[in-house]
């Protein structure tokens, strides 16, 4: 049985992502189509994003832990991104985007640390069955907004006033999300507090943090996989329809693949993820575009839940070292983006793809060793 503040988190992630998902959707379209800027000013919007993001939950994680407790971060950190996205109604250019996508990020990076430890606390040993749940409502919510945001350029044109319309939006599920967090999420039971991170402590899990840094290094962005289908001759009202595919994707399989990692364990759903995401980047290099995503979305579901399982388990400063994993995802994840586009802008996507599949490739090599060799616990 499924925590009641569990289930509340999940609506609160499904309204937040419905949000994001209708700015997400349409806004590397925007940056390079709309505003015309070029697709490595995209990937600075996305390193910007991701940096962001993910740096700064190891400041959240451990602050989470340090003062043990979790739900001033989950709502303060939804607070923050709900009255940020609109903001971007008024962008005119990619710094000022990027500079907005920051900022509205820096709330992912004071929630998701304490998300994590909340969703922990209230799973006892059934990790995998939570977490799937969690992330099929924050996936289900990114499909609702990603339809929204298709059928208002379908019915209303693609004209940039409608493109900023949905941007100012976002506020409505937004505002949805932060009463759902202030009225029906209780605090942890309360912890005895973490007067600092002993890394000696959380050592052993750190390996396959490092392998899951490194993919998200190669990997493509999902923002490069929609560039790349407009590229490949999908009209730019269909786009969105693709981040339906990628999120129905997520939505079906999440609870499913939790299931199955509290069943045969995280270690092998992780291989198994890697395998989607080297599929995903061949797919998209043969323009196959829909299977790319498909394949992108059992990546991204497959490693994350399994990731967050395995960190569950095995951590005994769990907000910190969720902290250190989004860390990394931010380092990694925002370098890749600026790397991947300026290749893409100065030797185009052929080469850009090949530079990702051949590290994905070596990265699911030294994983396999490890693997086998039972060096990752």
């Amino acid at each position: 049985m499924i925590n009641k503040n569990v289930i509340a988190l999940s609506f609160v992630s499904f309204f937040t992502d419905f949000a994001s998902s209708m700015l997400t959707s349409i806004l590397p379209i925007f940056i390079v189509y709309i505003l015309k800027e070029g697709i490595d000013k995209l990937g600075f919007v996305v390193a910007a994003a991701t940096f962001v993001s993910y740096a700064f939950r190891v400041v959240f994680g451990y602050l989470s832990d340090r003062y043990g407790c979790v739900k001033p971060f989950i709502v303060g950190g939804y607070l923050l991104s709900a009255i940020t996205k609109p903001i971007l109604y008024f962008a005119d250019n990619w710094q000022q985007i990027a500079v907005l996508r920051g900022t509205e990020r820096m709330g992912k990076a004071i929630r998701s640390a304490s998300k994590d430890s909340l969703i922990s606390a209230y799973s006892e040993r059934k990790t995998g069955k939570s977490f799937g749940f969690h992330k099929m409502m924050d996936e289900a919510g990114e499909t609702s907004g990603a339809i929204l945001a298709f059928v208002v350029l379908y019915l209303f044109g693609k004209s940039e006033i409608i493109f900023r319309d949905i941007f100012a939006f976002t506020l409505v599920p937004g505002i949805f999300a932060v009463i759902t967090a202030i009225f029906f999420i209780n605090e942890i039971p309360h912890q005895k507090k973490v007067q600092k991170f002993d890394l000696k402590k959380d050592y052993g899990v750190l390996p396959l943090l490092f392998i899951y840094f490194s993919f998200v290094f190669f990997i493509f962005n999902e923002s490069f996989f929609m560039i790349k289908a407009k590229e490949s001759g999908i009209k730019m009202e269909y786009i969105p329809l693709l981040a339906v595919v990628l999120n129905l994707t997520q939505t079906f399989l999440s609870y499913y693949v939790g299931v199955k990692i509290d069943k045969i364990g995280y270690k092998r759903i992780f291989l198994i993820s890697l395998f989607f995401g080297i599929f995903s980047m061949i797919g998209l290099y043969f323009n196959f575009i829909v299977l790319g995503f498909i394949f992108l979305g059992i990546f991204i579901i497959g490693s994350l839940n399994s990731i967050r399982s395995y960190i569950s388990i095995n951590a005994h400063n769990k907000g910190t070292v969720y902290g250190i994993l989004y860390g990394g995802v931010a380092f990694f994840g925002a370098l890749g983006a600026i790397i991947i586009g300026l290749i893409w802008k100065i030797y185009g996507e052929g080469v850009a793809v090949i530079f990702s599949v051949t590290g994905l490739i070596l990265i699911l090599i030294i994983f396999l060793t490890s693997f086998y060799s039972s060096k990752i616990p």
